[in-house]
């Protein structure tokens, strides 16, 4: 297929993104490899061989990406994010071994301007992996529609919900993005790719309204003044991707099927 061969390797694949990168591989009748720590599931949700293991295990990484013609890498720990650095060191070492297969890698727009402790680890990831003499392409995208969702699935327990005052987002489905991912595994390596976001720019306190119409919880949202650099990158919208407006479904379209899907 293009520029790869044989099965593709998705980390991550049980993921929010990585669940759709295996749904369109194996619409368009790719083979897929699916590493995860967890167990295969018993319903057989996925037709993807199932390669149980950490992507910080050498032995384990060695096997599940043998013989494989691409890598989609997906997986990634906001919680403890500085492992993710680890896990794409033993990834390149391992595909370095293994035939050298493409490695598309997704990423965060604004990871080289926003001071975040997880985004300088995902700058540093796209630098190993594209100093790694592997055939690499690397996508920045922007938040995902479902983030914000789950978020103020969270925030929806507060009498009063809080936003940072100033910021803006361009959210994406992740269906969107996982499409592209694999049109990118089809064709020849080319680096770092232009970043995409969603079609629409929004108001981080819209949003969370949105999002809390949707959810059926009524509170106020109150945008609050937040200080430091990492917020003044978000109101400079260094998070945004003009211009690269790339999914065509918007947030107010992703909210409806959110609740006619249940």
């Amino acid at each position: 297929m293009g520029g790869s061969d044989g099965e593709v390797l998705v980390t991550g694949g049980r993921g929010t993104l990585g669940r759709f990168v295996v749904q369109h591989l194996e619409a368009a009748g790719v083979p897929v490899r699916l590493l995860s720590r967890r167990s295969p599931p018993a319903d057989g949700e996925s037709g993807a061989r199932w390669v149980t293991g950490d992507l910080t295990d050498p032995a384990a990484v060695r096997g599940a990406v043998h013989g494989v013609g691409a890598v989609v890498h997906c997986a990634s720990n906001f919680l403890k994010y500085k492992q993710d650095l680890v896990a794409a060191r033993v990834l390149a070492e391992a595909a370095a071994a293994a035939g050298r297969p493409h490695v598309v890698y997704v990423s965060i727009v604004g990871v080289d301007r926003i001071p975040l402790g997880y985004y300088a680890v995902k700058r540093d990831v796209e630098t190993l992996l594209l100093q790694s003499g592997l055939p690499v392409t690397i996508q920045r995208a922007t938040q995902f529609h479902e983030l914000f969702l789950r978020a103020t699935g969270l925030l929806r327990r507060l009498p009063v919900v809080p936003v940072p005052a100033g910021f803006r987002f361009q959210p994406i489905a992740a269906d969107e993005v996982a499409a592209r991912l694999v049109a990118l595994v089809s064709a020849e390596p080319r680096g770092r790719v232009d970043d995409i976001g969603g079609p629409e720019v929004h108001r981080g306190e819209d949003l969370v309204k949105a999002c809390l119409g949707a959810l059926g919880a009524r509170r106020p949202v109150v945008p609050l003044p937040v200080p430091g650099r990492t917020a003044a990158a978000y109101r400079a919208g260094h998070n945004l991707a003009p211009g690269h407006a790339f999914g065509s479904t918007t947030f107010a379209e992703f909210l409806r099927s959110t609740r006619a899907g249940g």
